[in-house]
């Protein structure tokens, strides 16, 4: 509870200095998390761990978990580029997993975490993540049947809280990457005076919203190809009409020349 409390209270000073602007969301997709550990019992490790963490990044009310599905191109691909469902990438690897069955002391679980810019493919952050848990008494093991059915029971195993401590970690890490990370969307179609960004009610647009429009110039270093800055350049402002789910239909206010591609941002 106590580390509860301080990662909750850090996450509160944190979301102040999001740059997330009138309740938008930032889309946020989670990768397929690898399990590179000798780990072969009966919990879906990797899929606990993806589970919990779509979950706690939700409740932040900073991000909209983007389903998988939707960032596949027709190879099955991960898509990325300027036009896509999801500004930002989570992936993962379990490298190490102790599940704390009866007979040992304590649970563990090593991660690393990798959060990527989807549009410019530029690695955010890399976590590494350590978290143990140890009861003072006897744990129950996860094969004991209540485990894999009540996940209350799961929760209560030292498994369960060295899971919930590393996805607790996680989330906290996805937050502070968000830090000086503009909101960002794409046109997708210019129709005469209409212009249509990929971005919608799910995502927090609302009617009456003001966004600039503009080119992104990705500046990458010429030697290792890693992106050192992106530059927007702005060319029109304007205001959203209507919303669908995936997509916000907007008027021109001011400027001009957009084109499909462009990157769609809040108007400060």
């Amino acid at each position: 509870m106590k580390n509860f409390a301080i990662l909750s209270a850090v996450l509160c000073l944190l979301t102040a200095r999001v740059e997330a602007k009138n309740g938008l969301l930032y889309p946020v997709t989670l990768g397929q998390f690898e399990n590179h550990s000798n780990y072969a019992g009966p919990l879906d490790l990797t899929g606990t761990f993806s589970t919990g963490l779509a979950d706690l990044l939700q409740s932040t009310g900073l991000f909209l978990v983007v389903p998988e599905a939707e960032m596949h191109g027709a190879d099955k691909a991960p898509v990325t580029g300027p036009i896509n469902p999801a500004q930002l990438l989570v992936r993962g690897e379990i490298t190490a997993f102790v599940d704390g069955k009866p007979g040992v002391s304590h649970a563990e679980i090593t991660a690393v975490i990798t959060l990527l810019d989807v549009v410019t493919g530029q690695v955010k952050g890399v976590k590494n993540v350590v978290s143990q848990a140890r009861y003072a008494g006897s744990s129950p093991g996860l094969a004991d049947p209540a485990i894999n059915q009540d996940l209350t029971a799961f929760k209560k195993t030292n498994a369960g809280q060295a899971l919930t401590a590393a996805v607790e970690d996680v989330m906290g890490f996805c937050v502070a990457q968000l830090v000086g990370l503009p909101w960002s969307g794409s046109v997708i179609l210019v129709k005469g005076n209409q212009i249509y960004f990929n971005r919608g009610q799910r995502e927090g647009v609302v009617p009456g919203q003001i966004f600039k429009v503009g080119t992104s110039e990705v500046v990458r270093d010429p030697g290792t190809g890693d992106v050192l800055d992106n530059r927007f350049t702005e060319k029109a402002q304007i205001r959203v009409d209507s919303v669908k789910e995936k997509v916000a239909t907007c008027s021109l206010i001011i400027g001009g020349g957009i084109e499909r591609g462009m990157s769609v941002l809040p108007k400060e």
